[in-house]
């Protein structure tokens, strides 16, 4: 998908920030500001409602893999014509606990695509759009200070592979 149609369907959707997603560029040709603005984290802000980090103690942890549902080199080939290349999380459904420590391990299976997690609040607003390399376990914690739910994206494969997470309630002691 090209980024002109990746904005395009983020905005239909009610997205209030996006990327593009440029699929000719190399992992990692981006540098700067530019990938600074592709590729973050929380912000001071996003991080009143979740905080993401490479390594704390954790209280669960969740395996996301990535698939592919329909692609060119395997087909079906009227799948791939009519609605192009399709992708998808595995799970696409997840629920975790107000204010515990959650590692979510991303695996990208794909050994020639890149894909990307870019997670919004209740509100649509994008918090976090982070980087899943081809053949690499991108791994954080994150921790949810909102109850709700959250949408997550592949924004460089709309409109098909997204997800939820359940925020709920802490567990009682």
């Amino acid at each position: 998908m090209t980024g002109k149609c990746l904005i395009i369907g983020l905005a239909a959707a009610g997205l209030t920030a996006c990327t593009t997603a440029r699929k000719e560029m190399a992992p990692g040709a981006m540098h700067g500001a530019e990938a600074e603005q592709r590729f973050y984290l929380p912000n001071a802000e996003a991080s009143r409602v979740v905080s993401v980090t490479n390594v704390a103690t954790v209280r669960a942890s969740i395996l996301v893999q990535t698939h592919r549902a329909a692609v060119k080199e395997t087909g079906p080939k009227e799948t791939v014509a009519h609605f192009g290349e399709v992708y998808a999380f595995s799970p696409t459904f997840m629920a975790v606990h107000r204010e515990e420590p959650t590692q979510i391990r991303f695996w990208n299976l794909q050994p020639d695509d890149q894909h990307t997690f870019m997670l919004v609040d209740p509100q649509m607003q994008v918090l976090m759009n982070v980087l899943l390399p081809p053949l690499e376990e991108t791994s954080y914690v994150f921790t949810f200070h909102m109850e709700g739910l959250f949408t997550f994206y592949c924004a460089m494969h709309q409109p098909g592979m997204a997800g939820q997470i359940l925020v709920l309630p802490p567990r009682q002691p």
